[in-house]
């Protein structure tokens, strides 16, 4: 039995039909009304947040660092200024993977991989956000051009010109002008971030630390509209920076090279000071080192050698190096005797060439082993005669001599603006007892009179505690700066002259030192 035919339903289908196109009307006039909504909301009510955001993107303000402050030698030498140079800086924010953009420069540029090495550690280091890092410094002309053909292989990479400090001296100042560096982490914690914006070098030693915040000026600013890429379209606004203040310094370069030739080569230290002023008229370590090779960074063969070297060329013996003061003391402790009134200008001692004290067979040998026979004060000092002032500090005692000394410097800072300065030793009862838990020995103030023992003084310290006797007891601490944009440094924390019960006795041991010089008998006589 056949099927009935059964008929199309037409109108079932157009009615199908007319549901569907209803249906996708609706939903697009909703989607519509859902995109007019948002561009509202985008356009209308978040108008000023995105107008901000978008004015953001295309002006940026731009740090401009100050141009640091000059030094000079008392006559008008520079001992440190600034060389323009072009450096090559890298953004990390805006180099993508910036590890790979430094493979990149280093193929193009034929560099080492110890620059690689280089590199990458100035990345690492602490800086601020979207800050330009400099990677490497004083480009030469053909590698600008390198980097310029290659700039679309090197996003976030700029060809920066800047200016760079310079010792046109070399080492003659080294240890007392220092040196610049690259600002490490710590650093950047205790640095303004406003004021240091854009500033990726600081004082690290000698003057250029001590006087950073003199020298460094105040930071400017350019308010620039950019491209989509960065580059700078035009300057909307602009605020110059304020230079940092020159400094001249109490040096005298003639002086400088002068006591460097007496050293002649060999190990040692030599420093000079106005007793009227205090100002430091020479102060060489030697050797001494190019404080160049810090400025953009040194290498680590470079550093190693000079770090290494059993000539130490990086320690700074006039402010660090501790010694015994020897004989150089001993116009302090004559002092220190006639004060306190444990001997007169005219006690005298039989110097049979050694001294023993009272109940012991124990000799302490003068330099001069036949003996003086007769000393008094002014040939004491004349001869340098142990014997006098084995006795002299054995009546002051070891308490009085060492509040004396202290008076001196010995054992405490005594510069104005040279912070690496050590503070040196002068020995008590109590240090002995808190540092070697051992009583004090009477042997040990006599040897102390002659300089000897624990006492440990600076260079510096002796030249200071010289010139107080020349002095007379007037205290002008040592400093380098002598005039700071024309004005002189002035002494917040003074220290107390030294004021004698008889001032007459300042001459006394004055006279006995010219007498070293000038007596017949005298140790320095020429």
């Amino acid at each position: 039995m056949s099927q009935p035919i059964r008929l199309k339903d037409h109108e079932k289908d157009a009615r199908l039909v007319r549901g569907r196109v209803v249906f996708g009307a609706v939903a697009v006039v909703l989607l519509v009304c859902v995109l007019i909504a948002r561009l509202y909301y985008l356009q209308v009510i978040q108008y000023d947040y995105h107008s901000t955001l978008s004015e953001n993107n295309r002006v940026h303000v731009q740090p401009i660092p100050p141009s640091r402050g000059l030094i000079y030698d008392r006559n008008g030498v520079v001992v440190a200024d600034n060389r323009p140079s072009f450096s090559l800086s890298m953004t990390r924010e805006r180099s993508g993977e910036w590890s790979s953009v430094l493979d990149t420069i280093v193929e193009i540029l034929q560099l080492t991989p110890d620059d690689r090495i280089i590199f990458e550690k100035r990345m690492k280091q602490g800086r601020r956000p979207f800050e330009p890092v400099p990677i490497l410094f004083e480009l030469s002309e053909e590698q600008i051009a390198l980097i310029a053909v290659n700039q679309f292989r090197l996003p976030g990479v700029e060809v920066v010109a800047q200016l760079v400090r310079h010792y046109p001296q070399g080492p003659h100042f080294a240890h007392s002008v220092g040196y610049m560096g690259r600002i490490n982490e710590k650093e950047l914690k205790s640095l303004d971030p406003i004021n240091y914006s854009g500033t990726h070098h600081i004082g690290k030693t000698g003057i250029e630390r001590f006087y950073e915040a003199e020298l460094h000026g105040q930071v400017g600013y350019e308010e620039v509209e950019t491209n989509a890429r960065g580059r700078v379209l035009r300057v909307l606004k602009r605020t110059d920076p304020i230079p940092g203040k020159d400094i001249v310094l109490s040096l005298d370069i003639n002086l400088q090279e002068a006591a460097e030739a007496a050293l002649g080569g060999r190990r040692g230290a030599v420093v000079a000071l106005d007793p009227s002023t205090g100002e430091v008229l020479a102060m060489v370590s030697a050797p001494s080192f190019d404080p160049n090779l810090f400025v953009t960074g040194i290498s680590f063969k470079a550093y190693a050698e000079l770090r290494d070297s059993i000539d130490r060329p990086l320690f700074n013996r006039i402010l660090r190096g501790l010694y015994p003061p020897g004989s150089t003391i001993k116009p302090a402790v004559a002092i220190a005797g006639l004060d306190s009134g444990a001997v007169t200008p005219g006690s005298r001692v039989f110097d049979p060439g050694y001294y023993q004290l009272p109940n012991y067979d124990h000799k302490y040998r003068n330099w001069n082993r036949t003996g003086d026979g007769w000393v008094d004060l002014d040939t004491a000092i004349m001869r340098s005669n142990d014997t006098y002032f084995y006795d002299l500090a054995h009546k002051v005692g070891i308490d009085r001599l060492a509040t004396y000394m202290n008076k001196f410097g010995i054992g405490q800072k005594v510069s104005l603006d040279m912070f690496e300065e050590s503070p040196g030793l002068m020995p008590s009862r109590e240090w002995k007892r808190a540092t070697r838990r051992q009583a004090w020995f009477p042997g040990e103030t006599l040897i102390l009179g002659i300089g000897q023992g624990y006492m440990q003084a600076t260079p510096l310290q002796l030249a200071q505690a010289t010139a107080l006797v020349a002095n007379k007891g007037v205290w002008n601490r040592p400093h380098l700066a002598r005039t700071i944009e024309g004005k002189a440094p002035v002494d917040e924390n003074p220290m107390p002259n030294i004021v004698l019960r008889d001032p007459a006795n300042w001459g006394r041991v004055n006279h006995g030192m010219q007498e070293v010089m000038h007596g017949a008998r005298g140790t320095a006589r020429k």
